[in-house]
């Protein structure tokens, strides 16, 4: 009786190690992705990777789950609410771009006599002559061509977001000297 007990054990173990992934019309495995990944998809998508990568990769991360019709309904809920939020945030996003080009700025910088600055204004210095005027913008956001080394107008464009850019007015100005500490 021993025996027969441990065949069934032994069978019971070899059939949950038959347990298959389901296979996408490609012959790979179908998954559903929790997280965007590069190259790959992004969240929500319904990917084919081969059974390698699903096994050994995405599904151990928690990165991707099975493709299941139940997991691709609430998928296609969550979707909804998350276009009506990013919607709403680019709404935001289109009214500060609209308040940030009506802004000008004015930096006050070292030149010489011919206008060229003793060092450059870059985007930290238009990063805090904007939270001066109360707006919150990151260095990253702020697109120079380059840094600015001579007085004058220039036109700095902000990036705020996938579709959202605006366009900031920096005035260059010569640093003013107080007429008392100079003597």
């Amino acid at each position: 009786m021993a025996k027969v007990r441990e065949k069934k054990r032994v069978r019971k173990i070899n059939v949950a190690r038959q347990r298959r992934l389901p296979h996408g019309p490609r012959g790979g495995i179908e998954l559903l992705l929790i997280q965007s990944i590069d190259g790959l998809g992004s969240q929500g998508d319904v990917v084919e990777v081969k059974p390698g990568f699903a096994k050994n990769y995405l599904l151990p991360q928690g990165l991707a789950t099975l493709a299941t019709d139940h997991h691709k309904r609430m998928v296609e809920k969550h979707r909804a609410r998350l276009q009506s939020i990013e919607e709403q945030r680019v709404a935001k996003l289109r009214t500060l771009a609209s308040s940030l080009s009506e802004q000008s700025l004015t930096i006050e910088a070292n030149a010489n006599d011919e206008g060229h600055l003793y060092g450059s204004v870059g985007a930290v210095e238009i990063v805090s002559a904007l939270k001066r005027i109360d707006f919150t913008i990151s260095e990253d956001q702020v697109r120079l061509e380059g840094p600015l080394k001579e007085l004058g107008l220039y036109t700095v464009k902000i990036h705020l977001g996938k579709e959202v850019e605006s366009a900031v007015k920096v005035w260059i100005v010569p640093t003013v000297e107080e007429e008392g500490s100079a003597k």
